[in-house]
């Protein structure tokens, strides 16, 4: 019998925890302050405040933190709190240096909490882990990629190593590794896309032929009627609430679809406001809230479509016949799962009744042009891939692609992360896109599939991956099983991290292990070859360039592109690649996409000349469909359930989620305001029936266990319930802290993303 893996958060913040109702609006005064505080708190007001006058504008960088596309220069502040948090973190005054290491031993560091690990600032030259004095110590550059080189070439097979890849990576540096890796010899590009919305890379093209979402930043200006399903816009995209409250003025409605109501988009001042501000007002943004049950979102989908079916069994016309008849296919057999629908059922499996769901297919019936904007809530259940294509059902049904005001919006995470696929970070490269590397580059790339994220983690428990390169991230904390993927990291030869900021990623490592400091996305890169600029793609397709206006935090630091480039190096000292060329001049690493990428990246040097960048081509806004039969597909996804049944009756839900003063897997502080929780993170948030029926109370502590098939006994203690209007049968906690719970096996197979919305879980009373 395995034993149990038991984790218990490190010490927190000497401070009182502290729950108290938020009833203000998000945004507004809050918001001001918290971006003057985290100013304040790594002492970089002045040239913090100067660099947010350069985010996300022309001839500025792009923001490091969500991916949400820019206005057309129509504001000269162009950032959230949340931008100004990442922003700040990185520009810190504050350093770890080779006598940080020193005085910390690896052990005496892993008893730190994540926030702690953060708050010592930035990474200032390259490290090696020595085993003797379990001390990091001072490396030359040249040292460490020998190193790296020593250890990939002794390999026995490429196919030992992984390569794992972060969303702040540039398109040049995402390219350049993505050729690398494959002129190594192995497609193992575990990615942070992974872990997050890969159900719609993976999902989507089955549709509609592409893996991206159809719509732009001008759509919202012409939509008629808007659907948020499962996402927090306020914390993880909070851009995105301008055009929010643009489109309520206009009167236009937004049903938010989520097991947990989210303070901005029930009322949300915009800071940007000067009238709102100055009088204290705010916009209401939702005018349908469904509190739906977690995963529920497959009935209310099909709720829906069964209603704009029995309305044309009545007679009317509702569908959109003409774009069904010349654009889809399936649609009869979309038609007869949604019919055998039962209405008990429906609204049984959605947490919410018959009446609701009807006035969201009325609102969805009256719109000529609906968007449908959707977060982890739904990519992160064990069939979130299809749960995905039944989005694109309902927009088929009535033609909402390829018209202004239309169209699907995945809501991506991490800026770039959607750039990083286009590029090449990809672990099922097509063979169109491998013939293109071979005759752009003069070598045979692997043809076999590479391993994603969870199959990385598998393949080290097994022993059979060796070494393991982090370009950016925190890996071992954002996967799932953190135990067991500890062990599985500590069985390497060598790990790699790639990083701004110290993290646990560093401190859970191989035999070998090497922390290599990187120029940050807001500083400038000179090389020999003068000032350069790297690209990035946001979520809705727009490539733009980025320039950093600071200087680099130390003198030690490389860029990510130059650091890939003397890998490669080291690694293949036969290459057909001019590695050294890159180092210096960007403009080479771009004619290259082009020619890899002719469709999308033709004349990429001038384009990207253009102050808002240009538009990647997405066939859906034309119509077009990039599917082999040609058309759109209506895909059936047979039953109401998005994870595996649970025969439990004590069985809850449980979703991870994040905190507002958290970004990925960095933890700015202990707070999270619109849920009302100060100076803690060991939260249960839960139904108030839900407490009761178990006979306990707000504030209890109590432990969590999962509720599992694979004999490992998964447990979290010290868990405070906090009394929320969570869906009945639904609770939440925070990532990374409640990872342990999560089985590894635990995720989508079609696309390998942990379903981290969705975890059985029992309440087990509480910690001793």
């Amino acid at each position: 019998m395995p034993g149990r893996l038991c984790f218990i958060q490190p010490a927190m913040a000497e401070q009182t925890p502290r729950y108290k109702t938020y009833d203000s609006p998000a945004g507004g005064w809050g918001a001001a302050a918290a971006t003057a505080k985290v100013l304040i708190e790594q002492s970089v007001v002045g040239k913090g405040s100067r660099a947010l006058l350069s985010m996300n504008q022309p001839g500025g960088f792009k923001c490091p933190s969500c991916a949400f596309p820019d206005a057309a220069c129509t504001k000269k502040l162009e950032f959230c709190e949340n931008g100004a948090k990442a922003l700040a973190h990185e520009a810190t005054k504050f350093r770890v240096t080779r006598d940080f290491f020193a005085a910390h031993s690896v052990t005496e560091l892993m008893e730190q909490s994540d926030y702690w690990l953060e708050m010592q600032g930035r990474l200032t030259e390259p490290m090696r882990y020595d085993a003797a004095t379990d001390h990091y110590v001072s490396v030359s550059w040249d040292d460490a990629f020998a190193l790296i080189g020593r250890h990939l070439r002794a390999l026995e097979s490429p196919d030992q190593a992984e390569f794992y890849t972060s969303g702040r990576t540039a398109n040049e540096t995402a390219f350049l590794y993505s050729i690398f890796v494959r002129e190594f010899g192995t497609n193992n590009f575990p990615d942070c896309s992974n872990m997050c919305h890969e159900p719609t890379s993976r999902g989507l093209p089955h549709s509609i032929g592409v893996g991206k979402g159809t719509v732009i930043l001008e759509d919202f200006d012409h939509a008629e009627a808007i659907f948020l399903i499962g996402h927090n816009a306020g914390t993880n995209a909070p851009r995105m609430m301008t055009p929010l409250v643009e489109a309520r003025k206009r009167g236009i409605p937004i049903v938010a679809v989520n097991p947990m109501p989210e303070r901005a988009l029930i009322k949300f001042t915009e800071p940007q406001d000067i009238v709102q501000m100055a009088t204290f007002g705010s916009s209401a943004i939702t005018s349908e809230f469904v509190h739906i049950r977690i995963g529920g979102d497959l009935a209310l989908l099909k709720g829906m479509m069964k209603v704009l079916f029995e309305r044309e069994a009545a007679g009317e016309t509702v569908l959109d016949h003409g774009f069904i008849a010349e654009h889809t296919s399936g649609f009869d057999a979309l038609r007869a799962d949604i019919e055998a629908q039962a209405w008990p059922d429906l609204v049984e499996a959605a947490g919410i009744d018959e009446a609701q769901i009807r006035r969201c297919a009325e609102i969805y019936i009256r719109s000529n042009a609906t968007l449908i904007c959707y977060g982890m809530g739904v990519t992160q259940h064990q069939r979130g891939s299809e749960l995905v294509q039944q989005i694109a059902n309902l927009l088929l049904l009535k033609g909402n692609f390829g018209k202004p005001g239309a169209g699907i919006s995945p809501i991506r995470g991490h800026s770039n992360v959607q750039g990083d696929r286009t590029v090449g970070i990809d672990e099922k490269p097509s063979q169109a896109y491998l013939d293109r590397v071979r005759d752009v580059f003069g070598f045979e790339p692997p043809r076999a599939h590479g391993h994603h994220a969870v199959e990385s983690v598998e393949a080290m428990l097994a022993g059979t991956a060796k070494v393991f390169i982090g370009l950016g991230g925190n890996f071992v904390r954002a996967v799932p099983d953190t135990e067991r993927s500890y062990d599985a990291m500590r069985k390497l030869d060598l790990t790699v991290g790639i990083a701004t900021k110290l993290n646990r990623g560093h401190l859970v490592h191989g035999r070998d292990a090497l922390i290599l400091p990187v120029v940050a996305r807001s500083e400038r890169i000179e090389t020999a070859k003068g000032e350069q600029f790297v690209t990035i793609e946001d979520s809705m397709s727009n490539v733009t360039a980025s320039r950093g206006v600071l200087d680099p935090a130390s003198e030690h630091l490389l860029t990510e592109t130059e650091i890939v480039c003397r890998i490669a190096m080291a690694t293949l000292p036969e290459s057909k690649v001019d590695w050294a060329s890159y180092i210096d001049d960007y403009d080479l690493i771009r004619d290259k996409i082009a020619q890899v990428y002719p469709a999308l990246y033709e004349g990429f040097a001038a384009r990207i000349q253009a102050p808002m960048g240009f538009h990647l081509d997405i066939p859906p806004r034309r119509r077009v469909w990039a599917t082999p039969n040609g058309k759109a597909n209506f895909l059936v996804l047979p039953g109401l359930a998005v994870n595996a049944p649970v025969y439990d009756p004590a069985m809850l839900r449980l979703a991870t989620v994040r905190s507002h003063d958290q970004f990925n897997t960095t933890i700015y502080s202990y707070n999270d305001r619109y849920r009302g929780v100060y100076n803690d993170r060991m939260i249960l948030f839960m139904n108030a029936d839900d407490i009761a029926a178990r006979g306990l109370e707000a504030g209890a502590k109590v432990a969590l266990e999962t509720i599992g098939t694979d004999g490992v006994a998964r447990r979290v203690d010290g868990l405070t319930i906090i009394d929320y209007p969570m869906s009945r049968g639904s609770v939440a906690g925070y990532y990374p802290e409640l990872n342990p719970l999560m089985p590894l096996g635990f995720y989508d197979k079609t696309s390998g993303c942990p379903a981290a919305k969705s975890i059985p879980v029992r309440i087990v009373g509480a910690a001793d």
